[in-house]
């Protein structure tokens, strides 16, 4: 057999060895973080800390876990995350089952098509986006958040394409059982789409989460900002004023471990989801279905 072979031997370790190295790569900024953010102040402060922590303490998770600005965006953060995945899911699910069909089926498809790919080349800017949210009222409100990006385009031409690719039997069957359009795509389309489903989900999670630029031009107070626009305030333009920090915290802990605490903590969560999905990426997308 061929994976008996000197070559397929030789090929196979290259390839653990350069996938490890590149996990590796990967893995270790967040080490460095983490050891950053047990780190205590000094060695912090003078770059001694490498991929262990200098001077072990949770100060600055004390310090973090304790500033109500940032719990509350972290809590902001979560809800913006969940409701923007499961109503951006539903209405991608909705629009992409009918587009999957073909003309015959379903008159005008290709001109609903082209409309939706006409909104990816071209919009209608920052301006009349900000006047449109602020006239509907949504300003310093999470759907301000939400609402602009709940329709993917993109997302719903991959669904369209893993629609497509579904027996038809399937489907003609459950019109035969007497089951409507509706029933169809949640009982034997959306099954069979979990695979898709998971992957547009962890995307839409990821891109929801790590979203700041909309919270710092939609929300007028500190309050309201996701975890995102937080962090993008406190650690790139390095301004402390907006979030309550006690001027005698800064003279026990450090800057950098209380900024590698957060960066730590809002990673977090993404990290956590990732593994539950993951099974689904691997999964066949039609086990037991009839194959064409």
């Amino acid at each position: 057999m061929y994976y008996k072979t000197s070559g397929y031997r030789i090929f196979s370790l290259a390839n653990y060895v350069f996938l490890g190295i590149l996990s590796l790569l990967c893995v270790l900024p967040i080490i460095h973080i983490l050891a950053v953010s047990f780190s205590s102040t000094a060695p912090a402060s003078s770059n001694l800390v490498s991929f262990w922590p200098v001077g072990f303490t949770t100060d600055a998770y004390e310090k973090t876990f304790g500033n109500s600005n940032f719990i509350n965006s972290l809590l902001i953060s979560v809800k913006r995350t969940v409701l923007a995945t499961i109503i951006g899911m539903v209405i991608v699910l909705i629009t992409a089952f009918p587009l999957s069909k073909e003309d015959i089926n379903f008159k005008g498809r290709s001109m609903y098509i082209w409309f939706l790919v006409f909104t990816i080349l071209f919009s209608g800017g920052l301006i009349p986006s900000y006047i449109l949210i602020q006239k509907l009222g949504l300003m310093d409100t999470i759907w301000a958040l939400i609402l602009p990006g709940a329709l993917s385009v993109w997302n719903v031409i991959l669904m369209i394409n893993f629609f497509r690719g579904l027996p038809k039997e399937l489907e003609e069957a459950a019109y035969l059982d007497g089951a409507g359009h509706f029933k169809t795509l949640i009982l034997v389309y959306v099954p069979l789409s979990l695979p898709a489903i998971a992957t547009l989900s962890l995307f839409t999670m990821v891109f929801q989460w790590n979203s700041w630029f909309d919270g710092m031009i939609y929300m007028s107070d500190i309050k309201n900002y996701p975890l995102a626009s937080l962090l993008q305030t406190i650690i790139v333009q390095q301004d402390l004023s907006k979030i309550n920090v006690d001027p005698a915290m800064l003279e026990n802990v450090s800057q950098r471990t209380v900024r590698a605490a957060q960066i730590f903590i809002g990673a977090l969560p993404i990290l956590l989801v990732y593994p539950f999905l993951q099974r689904f990426f691997v999964k066949g997308l039609v086990i037991g279905a009839v194959k064409e």
